[in-house]
């Protein structure tokens, strides 16, 4: 099986691809600090379309070091004035410990995974509001730069801002 279905996709994808000479910036002005889950749709959820916005996926949404250099850069070269962290609803994060989580990935890797980390979210407002702060306060981005805490509900579909 391999990647032959992905291939197949692309080329059907390529048929009417208009992107190309794109200038990469985000046109709408927005990063976004989302969840890998499969369940989010970072564009279609705020309106958006390729290359609106700048996104930036890990398991809970956190703002990570790699997450504020994808920030830091998107402010200051590819035209993002606004930033959204996004988590959401019924995250594997957010609602297993870590012990939990370990004993998952061991089940299903048939070794020890006692010593992965997996960075639960143990309070999810707490977490939002942290990494909020981290990113007003981080001394690379200008205050002109708006940024604002939500959670989007996997079931509905709508986002609430929280900070």
């Amino acid at each position: 099986m391999g990647f032959d279905d992905l291939l197949a996709a692309n080329r059907e994808f390529a048929v009417d691809f208009d992107l190309g000479g794109f200038d990469g910036v985000a046109h709408a002005g927005l990063a976004i600090v989302t969840c890998m889950d499969s369940r989010i749709d970072p564009l279609r959820m705020v309106g958006l379309k390729a290359g609106d916005a700048k996104i930036f996926r890990n398991p809970g949404a956190r703002v990570t070091d790699a997450a504020l250099e994808a920030l830091v850069l998107g402010v200051h070269l590819l035209k993002v004035d606004r930033i959204i962290v996004v988590p959401h609803t019924r995250c594997a994060v957010a609602t297993n410990t870590e012990g939990e989580l370990r004993a998952r990935v061991a089940e299903s890797a048939g070794q020890d995974a006692s010593w992965q980390a997996f960075h639960v979210v143990e309070d999810q407002a707490r977490a939002l509001a942290e990494d909020v702060q981290k990113v007003r306060s981080h001394p690379l981005i200008p205050d002109t730069v708006e940024v604002g805490g939500f959670l989007y509900d996997v079931d509905t579909g709508l986002l609430t801002q929280k900070v």
